[in-house]
């Protein structure tokens, strides 16, 4: 063999054994527990059986493209990445407020963590939605939180009656959150499939309470839960829409409240505000949008259109001011709001981070 096949084959062997290990490194990391665990067993056999999910994937109410423009996901998350950054984490300080959430006054109120985080107390019952407090992402160094929004942690939890997940992306679902809350958790309602997560990381299956669109739980006395859709999409790992996402509606003897959870408008919320026109707060999505995925993330001309469908007497929206996930300025989603508030008719409030909300 002469010095230029030598020269090669030396090449290709390197970058064999390069691709070899890469691939044993990527392996390995989507293999942490935070990942969670696709379903199986009989919790896949249910799923196999809901109307909502048809050729091996969970589907949205109507036809939905992730991405819209010629950019995929993997472009999309290089240009966040490595491209221009001005404007979309703040240079100073957001402004939070440290409540003491294990003493809060009897009445019914909500309690704001940034992005989609939130406390709620209802008729007594403490419910905790989509706790994220560590960083929304797989890698630390990706969705690291804004300075001063880091300032809530699991043990400043009181402890929990309902646990409620919208779907399980890393911005909404944390491994070592929920992990370090577990022995505070009493229930856990999540969509359907969410619950092998849950299940991996070590809940009893008789905690958790996991629903399909269309499905109502009675938790206690006077105190429901029914499960709605949202347009959105799933997945923690490489495989997309084998868990479902979902909006809820906590129905209580003292408050109603719709958790819209995370996705694009469409006809559900018009659909809920009209089955349900006694809606004492809604919590809706505003932030994180971007027009190459104007389906899957309410985008700010159609927030006023969900307010208004909705109906509810106060509303509340989330998704923002801790996390940049989109390329928008960081404080857009609160001028969003301010336009809003404009309206009288509206009822919609602009809570500060650790900021009490009273329901009434």
């Amino acid at each position: 063999m002469n010095k230029k096949k030598q020269y090669i084959m030396t090449w290709l062997c390197w970058i064999a054994g390069t691709v070899v290990v890469l691939a044993a490194i990527v392996i390995a990391f989507i293999n942490q527990p935070s990942f969670g665990r696709l379903p199986r067993g009989e919790r896949l056999e249910r799923i196999k059986r809901s109307p909502n999910y048809r050729d091996g994937e969970f589907k949205n109410l109507h036809p939905t493209v992730l991405m819209t423009s010629q950019t995929n996901r993997v472009q999309a998350m290089w240009s966040f990445l490595f491209g221009e950054k001005t404007g979309i984490v703040p240079e100073n300080p957001v402004p939070a407020i440290k409540t003491d959430l294990k003493n809060l006054p009897e009445e019914d109120c909500m309690v704001w963590f940034g992005h989609s985080s939130y406390l709620l107390q209802l008729s007594g019952k403490k419910i905790l939605v989509d706790p994220v407090f560590y960083t929304g992402s797989p890698l630390t160094f990706v969705n690291k939180p804004f300075p001063g929004t880091d300032i809530y942690k699991p043990e400043d939890m009181p402890d929990i009656d309902y646990l409620i997940i919208s779907h399980d992306h890393w911005d909404h679902l944390d491994y070592r959150t929920v992990k370090q809350l577990r022995s505070r958790i009493g229930r856990v309602i999540c969509p359907l499939g969410v619950g092998e997560h849950f299940e991996y990381w070590g809940f009893e299956p008789g905690r958790l309470v996991e629903m399909d669109w269309g499905e109502c739980r009675q938790l206690t006395d006077g105190f429901t839960v029914s499960c709605f859709p949202s347009r959105h999409f799933s997945g923690r790992g490489l495989t997309a829409n084998q868990t479902l996402w979902a909006s809820f509606l906590l129905d209580t003897p003292s408050s109603k409240v719709y958790i819209g959870g995370d996705g694009g408008y469409d006809a559900h919320f018009a659909d809920i505000g009209k089955l349900h026109r006694d809606i004492d707060l809604a919590i809706l999505e505003n932030g994180q949008y971007n027009e190459a995925w104007r389906y899957i993330h309410t985008m700010p001309r159609q927030l006023e259109q969900a307010v208004r469908d909705v109906g509810a007497r106060k509303t509340v929206t989330v998704h923002h001011s801790k996390f940049a996930l989109a390329r928008h300025p960081w404080d857009e989603p609160l001028h969003n709001v301010e336009r809003l508030m404009q309206h009288d008719s509206l009822h919609v409030a602009c809570p500060v981070i650790g900021e009490i909300i009273p329901l009434d």
